[in-house]
């Protein structure tokens, strides 16, 4: 059986919206290294040791800015001349096999279920992430840029909302599929229930 959707294009607000959502899921716990070094500072000022004031600033402002570049680095992306294809409108047509993302008739690309790192169920939607290891393999580039492109991981993903699907039928055979793969737990609540 093949699932069919609706034509549906993903928009840049929702793309940035959701990639910066997963950026913060994935490094919210470097946020206690400006903490740590905040309470480290108070203890030394309070205790007569090392008083100063300037490292308040200097920590607050490098959080910033290591935020600010993150965020520009996702708004970047949806952006960018290659990533025009991200925003095109698709028909997904998905079996146990493959992905098919058709633009029309003629047109469109395969997406294999083993180019999928991980699916991860949302109120309204399936998120399906692809795995850009096999990509990376071969590119030569620096260690800034490979930071980075580890750092957008998630920004490279499949978004699609449950209301594309044509019915309550398809939404369960969905998740029959990701089961099956091994992308959601056996006992995960079907798609209908979540909506």
């Amino acid at each position: 059986m093949i699932v069919k959707t609706k034509k549906y294009a993903l928009d840049q607000k929702t793309y940035i919206n959701i990639a910066l959502r997963q950026w913060i899921r994935d490094n919210w716990k470097w946020g206690f290294l400006p903490l740590g070094l905040i309470i480290l500072n108070v203890v030394l000022s309070l205790t007569g040791i090392y008083p100063n004031y300037w490292i308040y600033i200097v920590v607050v402002l490098l959080t910033i800015l290591y935020a600010l570049f993150w965020a520009v680095q996702i708004t970047g992306i949806a952006q960018m001349e290659q990533s025009k294809a991200l925003f095109q409108k698709y028909i997904y047509e998905i079996d146990s096999r493959q992905i098919l993302m058709r633009i029309n008739v003629k047109e469109g690309g395969i997406l294999k279920w083993d180019q999928i790192s991980e699916v991860s169920k949302e109120k309204e939607a399936y998120l399906l992430f692809l795995n850009n290891t096999e990509a990376l393999k071969n590119v030569k580039a620096n260690w800034i840029a490979k930071t980075v492109t580890k750092g957008l991981a998630k920004a490279q993903f499949i978004y699609l909302p449950y209301s594309i699907f044509n019915s309550e039928h398809d939404l369960r055979f969905m998740d029959a599929i990701l089961r099956r793969k091994g992308y959601l737990p056996e006992s995960a609540v079907p798609a209908e229930a979540v909506k």
